[in-house]
């Protein structure tokens, strides 16, 4: 069993060799709650992104140690969401490793880079209403649960679901 110790799992910002990961993430076990699967041209993209995001974000893999096996990715970027900038958040674990406190960890981890960036007051999660273990996720990290909303994820699947916002550790 993981418990809330980081030193059971590590992030690691993201990588050209972290494409595989992206591959298994994108099961339609995996993908139910974020709209299907997608093709192969989409996950290229999406790579591309990760690795591009620059000063707006940054995606890491989510590695268990001390096997140093990717188990997931977590991450957080830039958004502008009801007229402000604010960070955004998500993560996913593959299903051998679901169940265990690991996405609650890195999640916990990328929230701290997050807000030692000190750029933005709040970050959000928007998991499906139809997803309890991310929504669980959003309350063991005290999350405030804002309100339902409609979210586009990804463009053109609009999707309902939760607003949850955590203010940053603002130096």
């Amino acid at each position: 069993m993981i418990t809330e110790q980081s030193n059971y799992i590590k992030i690691k910002p993201w990588e050209d060799d972290d494409l595989d990961l992206l591959f298994r993430i994108n099961s339609p076990e995996m993908m139910k709650h974020l709209g299907g699967s997608e093709g192969k041209e989409q996950i290229l993209k999406r790579h591309k992104r990760y690795l591009e995001l620059g000063n707006k974000g940054r995606m890491y893999s989510i590695t268990l140690l001390p096997e140093l096996e990717k188990v997931g990715s977590v991450g957080y970027w830039q958004t502008n969401f009801n007229n402000e900038d604010v960070y955004e958040t998500g993560w996913s674990v593959l299903p051998l490793f679901q169940g265990k406190g690991i996405a609650t960890i890195a999640t916990k981890l990328a929230i701290e880079e997050a807000s030692a960036m000190n750029k933005f007051k709040y970050i959000h999660a928007f998991p499906s209403i139809d997803n309890p273990a991310s929504n669980a996720i959003c309350r063991k990290l005290n999350f405030n649960l804002i309100s339902e909303c409609e979210f586009e994820y990804p463009p053109g699947n609009y999707m309902r679901c939760n607003n949850w916002r955590l203010e940053l550790n603002r130096n």
